[in-house]
This record gives structure tokens, sequence and C-alpha cells, in this order.
């Protein structure tokens, strides 16, 4: 099936995008889509109405809507663990019964999130000023994202987010913390995450350190109860989950806790109802008009198609410069993979590289490779219409400016020709007129598309993470991968574990590699 797309796309690489815009008048319109009050513009890519067709037979020969209604019902489409995928159930606020071997799981999550409320409202009525949530992956990127997107919604307590071993991480975040009026959520699915687990005993000596009773101030999501236990936190203040829920997929539930505690539980349910209308979005459409299905179609034309390796992802927003770093995990960690579900190797180049920051910042920075490098990397641009501060309304169209600027810059270019009247107006002329304008020479033709959104609300938030999640689904699915597990983050760990001692001075080095070696000795020259 991809010999279609190979050939589709080499006949795409003489293509200009100005030039399919000149030729169609309607090409906006005919190459974007709204759903739920988001446009998704594709406009300004390569792709035509031929294009499209091969990649929308792509998804019909992966069979992509069966393979969505298995995971929605419940089947263990995470073959490899032998596990259903529904995260979605999380979200199921007001939908049916959700089946898992013949059980509906949905009253246990209805009741987990009844649970959830509880203890949010227990904590934001509370003398707590300060909760810090100590997790790792999918147990800190994600509620440390949405609690930046969010924080024109916060009126609860400050929320803060440690994920890394390094005692930095830790050490500056307490710093600015009162040991009197801080809470801890220790997130770990196991209870057994080394970089956690090291980082909240550092948590309890704190409080220990300064005499405060460590009764009360933690709680535990995870669904090792008994290990929690043994740690020292009571049951009721443990919310566990299923193994149906990924670490990168968890926000939704109990992993969510912090944002729940700092927007309060209307906007939690809030975000829930937005990544719920999403799932009817891509239940409901067809292909042609899903958006999900759209941008994962638009994700494998650049980069199995025209073979750009990387993908950048842009927001318009400073409260989503966590975006980037969430959407990396999510589509690296899910399609980072080199071998099908019947563990042949793949065909075609598996997941690209996912990168980004906010703009405006990144104009001043990275943009000069997007413009004038030697290679091309797609942008996903993302903005809002309507910004919070009402009163810098001249800040937010400043924003849209540059945002719009930037997609149609990439696009348009600058021939030599145009350059070369540049520097013909400011007077230069012969060899150094010709030297200045080469310099000025941007290419164009460089693809892009754009996410509008009318204002980052809880609900938005939730469409935009539930569409990036099918995106991915849709990915994977094209691919022939299992998108749900992750078995390229265990071996590093497993000799993490084994180096431990090495690092320490409590075992020999001996039979390690040369290299390895020469670090250790250098760690031990100099600690």
């Amino acid at each position: 099936m991809w010999d279609d797309l190979k050939t589709a796309a080499a006949k795409a690489q003489d293509i200009r995008t100005l030039d399919l815009f000149a030729k169609d008048t309607t090409r906006a319109s005919e190459f974007s889509l709204t759903a739920l009050d988001m446009l998704f513009d594709y406009s300004k890519t390569q792709i035509d109405a031929a294009s499209r067709d091969v990649l929308l037979d792509l998804a019909r020969t992966a069979d992509v809507e069966t393979r969505r209604d298995a995971m929605f019902a419940g089947e263990k489409i995470n073959e490899t663990e032998g596990r259903a995928v529904l995260h979605t159930a999380l979200r199921n606020l007001d939908g049916g019964a959700v089946l898992v071997d013949g059980v509906d799981v949905m009253p246990e999550v209805l009741t987990t999130l009844d649970r959830m409320q509880t203890v949010a409202e227990e904590v934001r009525a509370s003398t707590i000023t300060d909760v810090l949530n100590i997790g790792i992956g999918g147990s800190d990127l994600g509620p440390a994202m949405a609690y930046l997107a969010l924080s024109p919604y916060c009126n609860g307590p400050r929320c803060h987010f440690v994920s890394n071993v390094d005692g930095a991480d830790i050490a500056d975040t307490l710093r600015g913390c009162d040991p009197e009026t801080t809470l801890f959520i220790v997130a770990s699915k196991t209870f057994t995450t080394i970089e956690t687990m090291t980082n909240a005993r550092t948590a309890r000596a704190w409080l220990q350190d300064h005499d405060v009773s460590t009764d009360g101030r933690f709680i535990a999501l995870s669904s090792n109860a008994d290990a929690a236990a043994e740690w020292g936190i009571p049951p009721e203040r443990v919310l566990g989950f299923e193994d149906w829920v990924g670490g990168r997929y968890s926000m939704w539930g109990p992993i969510g806790l912090s944002l729940m505690i700092a927007i309060g539980p209307d906007g939690f349910k809030a975000f829930l109802r937005g990544g719920q209308a999403m799932d009817r979005h891509f239940r409901a459409a067809a292909l042609h008009e899903n958006m999900p299905v759209l941008l994962a179609l638009v994700g494998i034309w650049h980069n199995q198609g025209l073979g750009h390796a990387t993908r950048a992802v842009l927001p318009y927003d400073n409260r989503l410069s966590r975006l980037p770093a969430y959407l990396q995990q999510l589509e690296m960690e899910s399609n980072g993979k080199s071998v099908a579900m019947d563990g042949a190797s793949l065909p075609v180049q598996s997941g690209p590289v996912v990168w980004g920051e906010p703009g405006t910042n990144g104009q001043h920075a990275f943009y000069q490779l997007i413009h004038q490098g030697t290679r091309v990397v797609p942008c996903e641009f993302i903005m809002a219409a309507e910004g919070h501060e009402s009163d810098l309304r001249h800040h937010h169209e400043l924003l849209i400016a540059n945002c719009l600027a930037q997609s149609e810059a990439l696009m348009r270019g600058r021939s030599l020709d145009e350059a070369r009247k540049r520097m013909s107006d400011k007077g230069l002329t012969g060899d150094e007129l010709e030297r200045q304008a080469r310099h000025r020479v941007f290419a164009g033709n460089r693809p892009s598309t754009t996410l509008m959104i009318p204002k980052l609300t809880p609900e938005v938030l939730g469409q935009i993470i539930a569409l990036y999640e099918h995106r991915v689904f849709v990915e994977g699915v094209i691919l022939g991968i299992n998108s749900f597990d992750q078995w390229g983050v265990e071996l590093g760990k497993e000799l993490a574990t084994s180096l431990g001692p090495l690092v320490s001075g409590d075992a020999s080095a001996d039979d390690k590699d040369a290299s390895t070696r020469q670090l250790l000795d250098f760690v031990h020259r100099f600690s």
C-alpha cells in the first residue's frame, strides 16, 4: 500500500503550493476542516485532491475505522501486553457502558472520579498552599502541561511538578514551599518507579527535617495500594487506575488530580467533556471529514511520503509552552517502533522526531533553520482567536499576525529576483549585489498546518489533547504497529539499576565496556 504513497509523493516534489492556490480559488476551504469550533487548515501543504485520495485509501486499507471501533469497545488492541486501551473511558462522563472482558468499567471509573473530587475539594478547602506532584513521564508531562495551559482558571493551591531524579529538581522546588502547608502527590502506577520513589523519600525526609508530621501529607496515585500502604499512605488516600490506562494517556483520571485541585472539579470535568466531544467526532465522522484522521494523514504524507524526518509543533500561546514536550512523548513513545504487530520489520520509517517551542520566542531562535536550512521541517501552528488578557488585546493581535506571517512566509518564500531587487533598491550593484541577494533568498514551499481554536479553555484543551491522541492512534494503525507499549524504555532502566553499585564504588566495573569504565573512573576521581 506504500507504493501508491511514494508515487504520489514523487509527483508532488515539484509542486509549489502557491501554484495550487492559483489554480483553485476554493483551496483554502477544500483543504481545511472545522470540528467542535476548531479549524484545521492543511491547505499550505503539497497535498492535492489526488494525493489526499491516496492517503484516505491508506487509512481504508489499514482498516482504521474497524481498529478504532475495537479500541472503544474495550478489545485488547495492545496485543504485546494483552490489554485493552481505554483512556477514553476516563472521559466518558455521559456515554454508555464500556466493557472489558464482559464487565462494565464505567461504575468504577465514575466512582474514582467522585473520590478525586472529594479529595480535591478537601485540599482546596484546607490550609494547603502548595501541592507538589512527584512523577515522571506520563505522570508528570500531562498535568504539568495542563496546569500551565489553564493557569487563568487556577483558583486553588499552587501546584509544582518534580520529575527529574537530579536532586536539583526537588531541591529548587522545595526551596519555595512551606513544609507546614505543602501536600505531596506521589504518582506512580506501580509505586516502584525509581526516580519517583527517590524524590518521594526526599520529600518525606524534608518534612521530617522540619519536624512536620508526614501524616495526611501524601496522596498516592497508584494501582499498587499495598506498596503505598507499606510506604505509609493509607488506602483512603490512594487513587488507582487500571492497566488499560497507559501512562502517557493517564491525566484524564487520577494522574490529573493536581489539575483538579488547581482548577476545581467543575473545570476538570469541562476538560473531560472536551476530550469526550473529540471522541464522539472521531467515532462518527467519515474519514475525509475526520479531524484526527486528516491530521494523521498529513503527518504520514510528510514523514513516510516525502521523507521529512521531523515535525515542529509551534503553539502561539505562551501557556502552551509545555505542549510540544507533552506531544513529544505521546508521539515518540507511542510510534517510535521498528517492527509491526507481527514482529516483522517496518517497510517504512516509523514516527517522526517531534519538537517545538512557543511562538514568538522560536522566531528568534530555530526559525532560521526552518526558513533557510537545507532540511524541510513541516510545521504545525496552533493559535487561539481570543486571548485571556482583554486589557492587552494589542499583544494578542501582534501574536496572531506573527503566526499567520510565519505560515505565509514558509509557503511563499522569496525568489532570487526579488532579493536582487531589494539589494538594488539599497544601492548595491555588481558582485556585491549578487552576493548579498543570495543570502536573502527563501526557498519557500515549506509545508505547515494551522489549528485555530476560539480560546484556550479547559474544554478546548481537552479537545486538543484528545485530537492528538487519536492522531497518534491513526498513524500507528496505518504503520501497523502497537502504539500502546513502550519496550524501548526498559533496557536503559535495567542497566541503570545494575550500574548503581558501580557508581557508588560498591562493585567492580570489570565486565563493563572500556568507555563505561573510563566514565566511571572520571566520576570517582571528582566525586
